[in-house]
Formats: structure tokens, sequence, C-alpha cells
């Protein structure tokens, strides 16, 4: 048969032939092994990809959420003098376009104790109307109510911080500030029993166990602030654009300001989660790229096994293209079934990821996501189209890839000398 009258590209024998190759006999059970370890590395490999960069995403995402939705997305602190009038900055700043609350607040740090335990806190004093449109506090809100926060000397705590002190709504927390009155002898501490109105709990460690809110009024007392605030926190409507705002807040405030974003003041923390992203990502191609390996080393083992098929199928006429073909078929099944298997692995797992942790902790009598160290009380997990999309396309790549080199070898195998050393 000429190359004229070959058969079309992709043939019903190409396929044959190839699956058939797949199959495991007795002579080629070293092969099989190997295309088994092939396809096992790529569905591992995908799966932990996926699974890995989605954790990452979604552990972005929960602390991104949990930090802005906690923290404004801008701080202005006074340049010139005390922000003695802050209720009309705050006024001010509010009606700039985009802005959606702008929260005087005093901060300071303080000893919170009970006849049980103490534990380090930080106090952020603020109006009650402000806590209230706090959506990360008011809508988290476990025990106890907001309702008349601004009227008593009754403070709002995080639920990990009273079960740490032993604390429930109605009892009282003592704090003790270093910032006390200052007498001839020095400045004495601060302590005052305050009654706890509400319990919230985000999400987040170090704000459920670290944080206490106070009505301004009675921060401003506690903390020796003469009618005036720390600084004003701001929440706009695009934080990712929050440049975009500063040059209209600075006009509004009416007097010299610095104006912070919330990029500025987390870049570092925000960098490094990127770095080790990337990292990862690098780290664990290698898992498919090793498995892509094996299926070379695998055709290339096969290739010398059928040396006397292809010798035959060539004096049959079949084409060099055709043979190319043959192996091309049988290395790339192996990735692209990895891969889908690997695909779908990786998905369930991440749909069920917090079932999986829950289970584990279960099993082995541990917390395998302790939130003190991760930040986070549950594990998170958000896939990106585009980042499987690429997932997906890198190991077939690879896989398709890896072929190229066995199926060319095999096309450019004399029949002549395979048929006269076999």
């Amino acid at each position: 048969m000429t190359e004229s009258t070959a058969t079309r590209p992709f043939a019903p024998f190409e396929w044959m032939l190839s699956l058939r190759y797949l199959r495991a006999r007795r002579r080629e059970g070293f092969i099989s092994v190997i295309a088994g370890f092939s396809f096992l590395g790529i569905m591992l490999g995908v799966a932990t990809l996926i699974i890995v960069m989605a954790v990452m995403n979604g552990f972005r995402k929960e602390l991104l959420n949990k930090i802005l939705g906690f923290n404004g997305h801008m701080i202005v602190t006074p340049l010139d003098r005390p922000l003695t009038d802050y209720d009309e900055v705050a006024e001010r700043i509010s009606r700039v376009p985009g802005v959606v609350l702008a929260m005087p607040f005093i901060e300071g740090q303080a000893l919170a104790s009970s006849p049980f335990q103490a534990s380090g806190v930080l106090v952020r004093g603020i109006r009650g109307a402000d806590l209230v449109r706090l959506g990360s506090i008011a809508r988290n809100i476990k025990q106890g109510t907001l309702e008349g926060f601004d009227d008593g000397q009754a403070i709002v705590i995080g639920q990990r911080l009273g079960d740490q002190l032993s604390l429930r709504v109605g009892d009282n927390l003592t704090l003790v500030s270093p910032r006390g009155a200052v007498t001839p002898m020095g400045m004495t501490p601060h302590i005052k029993p305050y009654r706890i109105a509400a319990e919230f709990q985000i999400g987040m460690s170090d704000y459920d166990a670290g944080f206490v809110f106070m009505p301004l009024k009675e921060a401003q007392a506690y903390f020796n602030y003469d009618k005036n605030v720390t600084a004003i926190e701001v929440y706009v409507k695009d934080p990712d654009d929050v440049d975009r705002y500063a040059a209209a807040i600075k006009q509004a405030a009416g007097r010299p300001i610095f104006v912070t974003g919330w990029q500025r003041k987390n870049a570092a923390f925000f960098t490094a989660l990127q770095v080790e992203r990337n990292v990862m990502f690098v780290i664990l191609t290698l898992i498919v790229l090793v498995a892509a390996l094996n299926i070379i080393s695998g055709l290339i083992m096969l290739v010398k096994d059928k040396s006397s098929d292809i010798a035959i199928l060539r004096t049959m006429g079949a084409t060099q293209w055709a043979i190319l073909r043959i192996f091309v078929i049988t290395g790339a099944a192996i990735g692209v079934v990895g891969t889908l298997f690997g695909f779908i692995a990786g998905t369930l797992v991440c749909l069920n990821i917090e079932r999986i942790r829950e289970f584990l902790s279960w099993v082995l009598h541990l917390d395998v996501f302790n939130p003190e160290i991760y930040f986070l009380s549950k594990l998170p997990a958000e896939m990106s189209v585009g980042e499987t999309t690429a997932i997906v396309v890198l190991a077939l790549t690879l896989s398709l890839l890896a072929t190229l080199y066995p199926a060319w070898r095999a096309a450019r195998l004399d029949p002549v000398d395979a048929l006269r050393y076999e």
C-alpha cells in the first residue's frame, strides 16, 4: 500500500491496536505496571493540584473577607492635631460617593481577666450605631444583643475569648489597662469590671479571641482620651480600588489627614500567601511531570517489545504516520484518563473538604485544622474555573508531549532490522 492509498488518520484499526497495547498480557506485565503508575501519578498530580490551589484560593478569600469585614478598608489619621472633631470629619467623609461607613474608633491594649483565666486583648471603642452597621459583628452575634450598647458600660467580646475565660453573656469581665491615672507615684493601672452584653463569632481565631468592643464614650474615659479618637476607619464599596477614593476623602475631611489603604497595611501577609501559592503550584506540577516521564519509559519499553508487530504492520502497508499515531494514542489515553479521574477526584474532595476534615479529626482524635494556627475555624476551598482549566490543559499537554519521542522511535523503526533480529 502506498502513501496515496493509505488509510485516513486515526482509522479504527489504529484505535484498536492502541487499546490492545494498553491491555495487560503476561509478557507485558512490567510495561503494564509502568502504565498503571503513570496513570496513578497523573491522577494524583491533577487531583492534588486542584485541591491545593482551591484550598489556597479559599484560604486567601476567607482571610480577605474577614480581615476587610472586620477592619476598615482605609484608615484616616490626623496630621496636625488630635481628632477632637471626629463626628464632623466622619460625617463629611461618609458623604463621599462610594463610602459605605466612616467609623471613629479608639484602640488600646488591655488584660482581660476572670476568676479563672486572663488573656491579652485589643479593646476597640466605637459608637453603637457604627457597631450595628459593622456587618462582620452584627451578623455574627451568637449570644446577647447589641441593643442599648451606647447606654451603659456593657462590652461585646468574641465567643472564643469567652470560652477561654469561662465567661458568658451577663457575666463580668475585668479589664486592666496600663494607661491609668497619673499620680505622684507614677501611672497606676486602670482596673474596671464590665458586663458582657453579647458574644460574636466571625470564624477567625485572632479576632474571636483577641478583641473587645466598648462604647466610644466609655473607651475615651477608660484610656484617658480627651474627647478625641485614635483614627477613623473608612469602608468603601470597592476595596480593590481604595486609591481612587483617597483624594476625595482628603478633600472631604477639611483638615490635614493621612490615609492608609488595607493593601499597604497587609502587604507583607498577602504577598507571602501569593508566593507560597506559586511555589506550591510549581512543586506539585513536578508530580505530573514525573508521571509523564513514566509514560515515556513505558512506551519505549512497549515499542521495543512490539518491534516485530511494528515490522509486520509496515510490511502490510502501514505508514510511518500510522505507527506514530498508534503509539501517540496509547500514551495519550493514559494521560487523558488519568487527568479525567484526577479532575473528578479533586472536584469531589473540594466540594466535601470540610466533611473530610471533620471525619479525619474524628478518626485521628486530633484537630486537623487548628484555628489557633490557621486563623480560620473551617477549611475553605474555592475552585477557580480558569485555574482548574489551566491544570487540566497542563496535564494533557505534558502527557501528549511525553508520547511524541517513543512514537517517533516506533515510526522510524526499520522493519527489515526488526524482523532480522527478532
